[in-house]
């Protein structure tokens, strides 16, 4: 089958990381079918856009039949800061990912990647974090998206499931609890690090990403693979680096870190943060994986620092602020999240 016939699905394509991979298949010239709960703004002579739920096996069925998929890009799922309950985000994440799963076998579609999260573990290990390594989450998504890896395991005697670990993917467009951050740099504000801001913690730029998913397309066999930057620096020196290019006047600062983490915890419990248990957790802490696996056995190399991927996601917001912040019905990485108390340190700083 040559590039220019093959049918790929990308689930939730609409948002931010599966908008990035639906246009970078786009432009290699495949044909996209897209499945998500949010409408698709793009369109492209080569683009199928279906508003739909995984979690219709009968919707699944219908699209799957259409269209012969050599590949299926699993890349929908739902946040813990955008899920109106905790059943819609369990039942999306893994009752979902389990029906894709089911249909790439019905239908014959040998291989399905599948984007996972480093949100499997909260604390700092101390180590890079290898594919080996038993995850530990804390949170509901995390539990979520390791049951949703469990749920893909039955299905590798008949699937190549290629699933792929991902740290925080960061790109122009990528907002979420980023716009705060951004919001603060462009005020003139203190931009706060708990601690004294030496933890390292790793991104991963959008495009390695859908390099990475498109290179696993030809790979043999199911496997897990940890992806991430190189030469991850302190946190301190991120939004430094961010700060210098904005121009602006904002300046880092510190804030202690056991009462600082005390009172992100209250203001979870109380419900007036964005901010859940991973990131009070992990906000002054390592983490770093070991990618080692995915370089040697997929090829692949990560192009851009946390320092050049978060300047260029710094650049579109602060192009685009006002109509970023009348976004409405986008994907959660899509607009800026809620910032509840966070508007209170805003104040202050």
């Amino acid at each position: 089958m040559s590039q220019a016939t093959k049918n790929l699905l990308v689930t939730g394509a609409s948002g931010f990381f599966g908008g990035v991979l639906k246009r970078r298949l786009l432009a290699e010239g495949y044909n996209v079918t897209n499945i998500d709960l949010v409408a698709d703004t793009d369109t492209h002579p080569a683009l199928t856009s279906v508003r739909g739920d995984i979690r219709d096996p009968a919707l699944l069925d219908e699209i799957f039949a259409r269209d012969d998929f050599f590949a299926v890009f699993h890349c929908a799922a739902l946040l813990a800061h955008d899920t109106v309950n905790d059943n819609d985000l369990w039942t999306s994440n893994v009752d979902g990912t389990r029906n894709i799963a089911e249909a790439c076998r019905k239908h014959g579609v040998r291989q399905l990647i599948f984007t996972s999260t480093n949100c499997l573990w909260a604390s700092n290990l101390g180590r890079l974090v290898a594919e080996d390594e038993q995850p530990n989450p804390v949170e509901l998504y995390g539990r979520s998206k390791w049951a949703g890896e469990e749920a893909l395991k039955p299905f590798e005697a008949d699937v190549n499931v290629i699933t792929i670990r991902c740290p925080t993917i960061i790109d122009s467009g990528r907002l979420g609890l980023l716009a705060i951050l951004f919001e603060f740099i462009q005020d003139d504000k203190r931009v706060w690090v708990v601690g004294s801001g030496g933890n390292r913690y790793q991104f991963i730029y959008a495009q390695d990403l859908a390099t990475a998913c498109m290179q696993a397309m030809d790979y043999p066999r199911s496997e897990l693979f940890h992806i991430g930057s190189d030469e991850v620096c302190s946190l301190r020196e991120v939004y430094e680096a961010v700060i210098r290019d904005a121009g602006t006047k904002a300046r880092v600062a510190r804030l202690p870190k056991a009462p600082t983490i005390a009172a992100m915890k209250l203001a979870h419990k109380l419900g007036v943060s964005p901010l859940g248990p991973y990131h009070y957790r992990m906000i002054a802490e390592d983490f770093i994986f070991d990618t080692r696996r995915i370089k040697e056995r997929l090829g692949w190399t990560p192009t851009v620092t946390n320092q050049q991927m978060m300047i260029e996601a710094y650049r579109y917001y602060a192009k685009q602020r006002k109509e970023i912040h009348a976004r409405k019905d986008v994907s959660a990485h899509s607009k800026p999240a809620a910032m509840g108390v966070i508007r209170l340190l805003k104040w202050i700083s």
